[in-house]
Order: structure tokens, then C-alpha cells, then sequence
């Protein structure tokens, strides 16, 4: 009963609402009116996060397909064009003139002597360090952008403007370094020709960061542009090390470069206008100055570093040249104002001249006692002219030499070849930093900046390594010491006397030796540091800056010293007892109470360093 009623309950209220809807009209669908309209979407640059676009913005030319379209020029729609002079920073300008200002600063000249013939006297240092990387670094800036390029990464130009953006750029470079370098005439530190100033290599290694930089690093990723620049300063740093180029040559070499580069940009914007450009500049939004740079200086003051020689109761020193100084530093800051970062400085400071430390390549030098002196400056008789000259003929004919020829006369001689062997001629310094940044906002684009930096410097220290080669000597003598009382010198050491004494002559043995003539160090020190910088933001994410920086440390340097050390192998053991008790009792003024051993010179020295220098700056 209680299921019949459900039903009929079930039923009565269907009709119902069937009554209700019975007079209704039929559901009718209207489709509404439709047209196509052109709109204009943001800026396909500021859509884009880590090269992974948003959705929407995504055509057939941002897909990655190879790109060999050499002479098909190609105009991406709402790509903002370059007016003239708009994206010129002239920073390439004040890095060209600090490098004619310090031309004059010059190292010695370092020139491999090994390969001279004719037995003439070795007066100058050369070098081992050789790298061939810097021939090959020159082209990593073209050689990246023509790669990407060909790859399908599509950067700010299509191939006809970057051909010949490029060839505007590499034109204008050649004509002012050929021009500079055929008229200025400056000598290379190794001496082989008269064409250093500017670096060439430098100059094209940086004409080709500057085309990555305009091409990628302004487009895509300012990591680029970091890259570029810094493959860029590296090779100008291994001109510099190879001896190939002074620091002023590099630094006006980067500064061609970088003014070549942004000035063929110029005028193919010039000349171009909008055709070929495929992407606008990246912009960043964050007001924050956080930065990483890299930095390329010239480091001033502290040029002498000197040593007392306690015995000789004198100074002996070394003098340095300009400092060639290279960083990487970075900060992140929490406002506008005030920030946190740190800095890796590489400060390499290279001889300028040896001093009081040069003097074994020397023939006068080379004395182990008066009575010695003869046989060592004939390993070099071709020095001497007029009576100095007949008198040493006469003299070594009676010892023994052969006279017939200058060669059999080198031949003879004691030391018949020395010289030294560059392995460092420079004291670099790596020091780490951290400390606190700050910025003052000068308007939309230019700020000034300081910094308070605590840190660690460790010393790579100067070696040089001499190589002496000749014949044994022999020297026969009757040795007398005589101790009685009233028979002792000044010094109440036994006086000696000696008898029977016969110059040295040949063993028939030939010597050789390699040794560590001169090696000058430090130990690691506590490093503080502060400077002021003036930076112009030319894009909202990428910035240049000349700086001035200050650096101050204590340092306890040691330089060892062995000049005589080759005695020992160029004589017999009898020979060199004697002239080792010869120099001992010596009143000559140059051995006088010094010996044959090794020297080693102390001293703590406080260092005031001045680093002038541009910085290229990624901003984030």
C-alpha cells in the first residue's frame, strides 16, 4: 500500500510540471558576430624567463632550427629600432688614454741569449713562460656569435646586419691599430720588433666581445656578455705574461676595442634603421644596484722592495713597474643604498729592473777572488779592446790558453756559457674579500660607490733559475795558517799565506749546473681594502664603472739569494776550498767577508696599493 501510494504521488507531480513548460518556445542558440583584428602584444624580450617563453608568444622564428639564411634579410615585427649614437658608451675612450698615459712605465727587456753565437757577455734575463692560448682567445667573441647563429639561437640582428655590423667593427679596429702601431713605433718587451702599442690581440679579442655582448648579452643573457669580456681581459692578461706586450698596450689595445665595436654598431644602426633587427634588449625592473663585474686595473705605488744586507751593512733591493690587476667581484644589495659582496683581486707586479740581484750574468761579476778574475772574464775576451785587451792576450798565454782564435779562448775558459732562467719575473698577489657595499643614486643612470672589504692575500713568489756550463779548473798551493799569538788578522782568525801557487788549469772535465739563483716570496697576510667608483648604467641591466681602489697589508718578504753557487761544480773540491778561504779574508770591497754560500734576506714591509681600473658590470 505504502509503494502504490509513492507512485501515484510520483506521477501527479510529473504531470504537473509537464502543464507548466507546455506553452514555452523552443530554445533558439544566437552565434555571435565575429571579425579578425590586429593587436599589438607586449614585447616578445619581456615575455621571455630564461629563454622559456610564455605561451602565445612562441612563433616559427623563436623555434631552434639551424639558420644558414646568409644573404635573406629578416625583420621581426614590434622590434624597437636604434637611433644613432643611442647605445654608444665612449667607455672604450678613457681605457685608451690611460694606457698612452703610462707608456712610459717600461720593464727591462728580457732576451733569450742561449742561441748567441760568438761568446758575447749575457747582460740580460730572458724568460721560459710561453703560452699559444691568446692567438686562438682573440676570436672567442666572433666565433661564439657565428656559432649561436648558425645553431638557429637567434640574437639581435639577421645575418646581413650582423655581417656586417661585424665587418664595420673589425675595419674600424684594424685601421687604428695598424695606424697607431706603424707610427708610434714602440718597442716589445721581448724586443723582436718595433710595433707593441697597442696590443693587437687585445684589440680583436675585445672588438669580439663586444659583438657577443651587442648580439646575446643584450638580448638573451648577460652571462654572455660576462663571457665575452672575460675571455677578452684573459688574453690581454697572457700578452702581458708571454712578454709580447706592456700593460699599456693592453689596456689601449681594450679600449680600441671596445670603442671599434660599439662604433660599427653605430653606423649599421645608422644605415639599417629597422630592417634586420630580430629582438629587443632584455630589460631588467629591480631599482636594486646588486652587480657581478669583471675588472681589468692598473696597480700603483710600492715599486722598490728592499732588503739590509747585514753584512755588508747596505740596502740591496729590486725595482718593480705598474702592476697589471684583474677581478672578479660581485655584491647583492638589500636596497638601494647598502649592500653585501666580495672581490678576488689577481695583482701581478713584474720587474722592471733586477738590481743588486742581476749581477751574475755580469763577466766582473763572475770573480771568485782577484787572482781568479783573469779566467773568468776570458770566457768573454771579445770585451775588451786596446792595451785592456793585448795585456789579457799576454796573460793567458802564459797560463796556458790557446790564443788562435776567440773561440778556442771561450772554449778554454772556466765558464764558457751563463745565463739566467726566467721562471716568474713577477710577485703576484690573490687576495680574498668580503665586506660591505654601499651606492648613492646620482639620477636615472649615474651613481658613486664605496666599499669596506677585510680579506686574505697569498704571494706567488718570483723565481729565477741560473744555468752556468764550462770547464773544470784545477789549482795547485801550499796553504800556510799561522796561529801564533800576534800572528792573527783583525778578526783573530789565523793568517793565511800561500805558497807554490799555480793558476787553474783544465781537468779535462766539463760542468754543469742549474740552480735556484733568486727566488723573492711573502707570507700570507691580512688585507684591507676601500675605494670610490663612478658607474654609468647605459641599460637597465648592464653597467660600466671606473674605480679607484686602496689596499693595505703588512707583508714579510724573503728573497734567497745564490749567486756563486755554480763555483762548487766549475772547480775541484781543492780549488774551491781556496777560493771559498780567499773570499773569507778578502779586503776587496765586493768579497769582502761574504763567501760562496747562499744569502737570505728578511723584511716586513707595509704595502699601500692603488688600483685605477674600468669594470664591466652585470646588473640582476
Amino acid at each position: 500500500m505504502k509503494q502504490l501510494l509513492l507512485l501515484i504521488a510520483v506521477v501527479l507531480t510529473t504531470h504537473a510540471n509537464a502543464v507548466n513548460y507546455r506553452n514555452m518556445e523552443p530554445l533558439k542558440l544566437e552565434t555571435p558576430e565575429m571579425k579578425a583584428e590586429l593587436c599589438n602584444l607586449s614585447e616578445r624580450s619581456t615575455l621571455n624567463h630564461g629563454d622559456k617563453f610564455m605561451i602565445g608568444s612562441l612563433t616559427t622564428a623563436d623555434k631552434w632550427k639551424p639558420d644558414f639564411n646568409f644573404f635573406k634579410q629578416k625583420t621581426n615585427p614590434d622590434v624597437k629600432p636604434y637611433k644613432f649614437l643611442d647605445d654608444l658608451t665612449f667607455v672604450g675612450v678613457p681605457l685608451f688614454l690611460a694606457g698612452w698615459a703610462v707608456k712610459g712605465d717600461k720593464a727591462m727587456f728580457r732576451v733569450n741569449q742561449k742561441a748567441e753565437q760568438g761568446g758575447k757577455k749575457n747582460t740580460q734575463l730572458l724568460t721560459d713562460f710561453k703560452t699559444g692560448i691568446d692567438d686562438y682567445t682573440q676570436f672567442f667573441g666572433p666565433a661564439m656569435t657565428v656559432g649561436l647563429k648558425l645553431g638557429g639561437y637567434e640574437g639581435r640582428s639577421d645575418w646581413p646586419r650582423l655581417l656586417a655590423s661585424a665587418a664595420m667593427s673589425y675595419g674600424i679596429m684594424a685601421g687604428f691599430v695598424n695606424g697607431i702601431k706603424y707610427t708610434a713605433k714602440e718597442m716589445r718587451p721581448d724586443g723582436t720588433t718595433a710595433n707593441s702599442w697597442p696590443s693587437g690581440h687585445t684589440a680583436t679579442s675585445f672588438v669580439g666581445a663586444t659583438l657577443l655582448h651587442k648580439e646575446y648579452g643584450l638580448t638573451r643573457s648577460p652571462w654572455w656578455s660576462v663571457a665575452g669580456y672575460g675571455v677578452a681581459t684573459a688574453t690581454g692578461v697572457m700578452r702581458v705574461l708571454n712578454n709580447r706586450h706592456w700593460i699599456s698596450d693592453v689596456m689601449s689595445g681594450a679600449g680600441i676595442g671596445i670603442m671599434s665595436g660599439e662604433l660599427g654598431y653605430a653606423l649599421c644602426d645608422l644605415m639599417f634603421k629597422q630592417k634586420g633587427l630580430l629582438r629587443n634588449d632584455l630589460v631588467l625592473e629591480s631599482e636594486k644596484p646588486s652587480f657581478f663585474s669583471i675588472s681589468m686595473g692598473l696597480g700603483l705605488g710600492n715599486k722598490d722592495l728592499e732588503f739590509e744586507d747585514e753584512k755588508e751593512e747596505e740596502m740591496v733591493g729590486i725595482k718593480f713597474r705598474a702592476a697589471t690587476v684583474v677581478d672578479a667581484e660581485g655584491a647583492y644589495f638589500f636596497n638601494k643604498y647598502i649592500g653585501v659582496g666580495g672581490r678576488l683581486r689577481v695583482r701581478a707586479q713584474s720587474a722592471k729592473d733586477f738590481g743588486d740581484f742581476a749581477g751574475f750574468v755580469g763577466a766582473e761579476d763572475l770573480l771568485v777572488w782577484d787572482g781568479l778574475r783573469p779566467h773568468y772574464e776570458a770566457a768573454y775576451p771579445g770585451d775588451y779592446t786596446g792595451d785592456e785587451y793585448e795585456n789579457l792576450l799576454k796573460y793567458l798565454g802564459k797560463v796556458g790558453y790557446q790564443l788562435d782564435s776567440e773561440s778556442a779562448m771561450n772554449a778554454n775558459a772556466p765558464v764558457t756559457d751563463s745565463y739566467g732562467i726566467v721562471k716568474s719575473d713577477h710577485i703576484t698577489e690573490f687576495t680574498g674579500s668580503v665586506g660591505v657595499y654601499f651606492n648613492l643614486p646620482l639620477g636615472t643612470h649615474f651613481s658613486l660607490g664605496t666599499k669596506a672589504l677585510i680579506g686574505r692575500s697569498i704571494t706567488q713568489e718570483l723565481d729565477i733559475d741560473g744555468h752556468a756550463e764550462g770547464n773544470r779548473k784545477d789549482i795547485a798551493y801550499t796553504m800556510t795558517l799561522d796561529n801564533r799569538p800576534g800572528h792573527k788578522d783583525t778578526f783573530g782568525d789565523p793568517s793565511i799565506s800561500l805558497d807554490n801557487l799555480q793558476y787553474p788549469n783544465n781537468t779535462g772535465e766539463k760542468w754543469t749546473d742549474d740552480w735556484e739563483y733568486l727566488t723573492i716570496g711573502a707570507k700570507s697576510s691580512t688585507s684591507y681594502g676601500t675605494g670610490l667608483s663612478l658607474t654609468y648604467r647605459y641599460k637597465s641591466n648592464f653597467s660600466w664603472r671606473i674605480y679607484c681602489d686602496y689596499d693595505y697589508t703588512r707583508k714579510d718578504f724573503t728573497a734567497t739569494y745564490d749567486p756563486f753557487h755554480f763555483v762548487q761544480s766549475s772547480m775541484t773540491s781543492g780549488a774551491a776550498y781556496l777560493a771559498d778561504a780567499a773570499l773569507m779574508t778578502s779586503t776587496d770591497e765586493f768579497a769582502d767577508g761574504l763567501g760562496m754560500e747562499a744569502r737570505e734576506y728578511k723584511t716586513r714591509k707595509t704595502m699601500n696599493y692603488w688600483t685605477l681600473g674600468l669594470s664591466f658590470l652585470v646588473n640582476f
